[in-house]
């Protein structure tokens, strides 16, 4: 039985290894070469120990400037650092040097009139992550990072869930995963930092923040099922497959596709039974 369950490593809570996960044709993702994770800020020596002996040896910043010089990832020695800086906003235009604070302030005032609500907004946001021209770049640059790596690579946001979940959404769909687990991976962010996630609706509920605000952060820490949905939906009816859309608008060979599956699958183990 398949089940999504985060690496017990101290001080990141959604942190996952996506070995395991069954990828069709009595195939499943190796184990300690794709990790997707929040960010690395301030971890002990343990947590850093554990990572190294998985093989890190290729880190990918998907933060803005602000957020990595406030939340400055931990050195981990014998891995490379890339930072591709995806701005994870439903409005192009909102510069990548403003603070995440400053630019949800920005981005709460366009929601009433231009998305209607904040689970609306959500969907716009990954939207405008893989349709527009400069993330696109970004998440070009990420994926062939991802082809290329021949150790262990590990992608990154701040939560782990948007930026961090749209990569992931990427390479499980190349690798062959099946929708209803890839979604499964995305909610399961909710359920690994719902602690956190109670304790900063408690905070956003007493302080004293603008009611349109406070429902944009809401939606913003939320791993809703939709959010990954719909926007798998509008990749399919523009592009037909993502896959599809990741030869077009990633350059994602047949060739690259081959080498992905030859490098990072490997069969499933018998008798065993998963459950998307």
């Amino acid at each position: 039985m398949y089940i999504i369950k985060r690496l017990p490593l101290k001080k990141l809570f959604n942190t996952r290894d996506l070995g395991g996960m069954p990828a069709g044709n009595g195939l499943m993702i190796k184990r300690d070469k794709l990790l997707r994770s929040g960010k690395l800020y301030k971890l002990p020596k343990s947590t850093v120990e554990k990572l190294q002996k998985k093989g890190v040896n290729l880190i990918i910043d998907l933060r803005i400037f602000t957020e990595r010089e406030e939340y400055p990832d931990t050195v981990i020695d014998g891995a490379e650092y890339i930072h591709l800086p995806v701005l994870c906003t439903a409005t192009p235009g909102i510069t990548r040097e403003k603070s995440m604070l400053k630019t949800m302030c920005i981005e709460s005032k366009r929601i009433k009139t231009e998305f209607g609500t904040a689970d609306d907004y959500m969907v716009a946001m990954y939207k405008m992550v893989l349709f527009s021209d400069e993330p696109v770049k970004l998440l070009k640059d990420c994926m062939r990072l991802i082809i290329d790596n021949d150790g262990c690579v590990l992608w990154h946001c701040s939560g782990g869930k948007d930026r961090a979940g749209i990569v992931a959404m990427l390479v499980e769909s190349l690798l062959g995963v099946d929708e209803k687990i890839i979604v499964q991976d995305y909610v399961a962010s909710h359920r690994f930092q719902r602690f956190k996630f109670f304790w900063n609706r408690m905070g956003l509920f007493i302080a004293p923040i603008v009611p349109r605000l406070k429902k944009i952060l809401y939606g913003m820490m939320a791993a809703k099922p939709r959010y990954l949905t719909e926007t798998m939906n509008e990749i399919k009816a523009e592009y037909g497959s993502i896959i599809n859309y990741c030869k077009e608008r990633l350059e994602i060979t047949d060739s690259d596709i081959k080498k992905m599956r030859e490098k990072y699958l490997e069969p499933a183990k018998k008798n065993m039974i998963f459950i998307g």
